[in-house]
């Protein structure tokens, strides 16, 4: 059995059903009831209480890791979740880390994952982690508007990122999971293009048909609006990103060649794949 935490998000939910399909048996894990593929099982758990998911991970052979952004903050205990795991006799664990862990080390959220990371590597069990960069799935924040104001609101309008396609991540995830050529292997997850927020508004128009208004947030405004779903300093930490990469930030990464064989999908695939929640 493989159990997927955050199985009902935007990585998790194509992670859980690609493995279903390679006829894995899968436990999804999510902190409300949700609807999950046929043949899933499903477990409502809340990670900030790792003692709750303990009975879900004895006869697993893999855990798909994966911290909401309440997770990220202090007080937080993810690593009681790695080494309940370790207990229960769990073989591999696939954590989705972060990018900022390499290119900004010393930001207190990085340095948080950074530990967590080390806990794993250091936990008897087989272990791969995935670092992505920014998600294409991140525009779905402009949803609302779009649907009711035909309008986007972002900062950094003009300042891009190579932003990846979460099912992307979900695939490099399901082969780590499954195949022993990615045991202790650190993969950095981007897409295979820079792309500006002023771009993405510019290719959900044109996929879906109508034209869009382009609204520049300032710092303060998007860091309120981001702190609804996320700690201020894990806010921060992403704005520091989309407002002035690095050169490291910059760099399209050949890791999802590598593990699938292909190359990463581009934000239009995501967008037309995704346009009815603009509609």
């Amino acid at each position: 059995m493989i159990v997927v935490t955050g199985a009902t998000g935007n990585v998790g939910r194509p992670l859980t059903r690609a493995l279903a399909e390679m006829g894995e048996e899968v436990l999804a894990v999510s902190r409300r009831e949700a609807p999950v593929p046929d043949g899933v099982r499903h477990l409502a758990v809340d990670l900030a209480e790792p003692a709750a998911l303990q009975p879900a991970l004895t006869g697993a052979k893999a855990l798909f890791l994966l911290l909401s952004g309440d997770l990220h903050g202090p007080g937080a205990g993810p690593a009681d979740i790695i080494t309940g795991a370790a207990a229960a006799g769990v073989r591999r664990t696939v954590l989705l880390s972060t990018q900022g862990v390499a290119t900004r080390p010393y930001g207190p959220t990085r340095m948080a994952m950074r530990a967590l990371e080390a806990t794993l590597q250091e936990s008897g069990m087989e272990w791969s982690i995935l670092r992505p960069g920014g998600f294409a799935s991140n525009a779905l924040w402009w949803a609302p508007a779009v649907r009711e104001q035909r309008v986007v609101a972002a900062p950094f309008a003009d300042v891009g990122v190579p932003v990846v396609d979460p099912q992307d991540i979900a695939e490099v995830a399901a082969a780590c999971l499954r195949e022993d050529r990615h045991l202790a292997g650190v993969y950095e997850l981007t897409g295979p293009e820079v792309i500006t927020p002023r771009q993405q508004a510019q290719t959900i128009a044109t996929v879906l048909g109508s034209p869009l208004r382009f609204h520049d947030l300032t710092r303060d405004e998007a860091k309120a609006a981001m702190t609804h779903a996320m700690p201020a300093e894990l806010a921060d930490d992403t704005l520091d990103i989309l407002g002035a990469p690095s050169e490291a930030e910059l760099r399209i990464s050949p890791a999802v060649r590598q593990v699938l064989h292909r190359p990463a999908r581009p934000f239009a695939d995501w967008a037309s794949q995704n346009i009815a929640a603009f509609r």
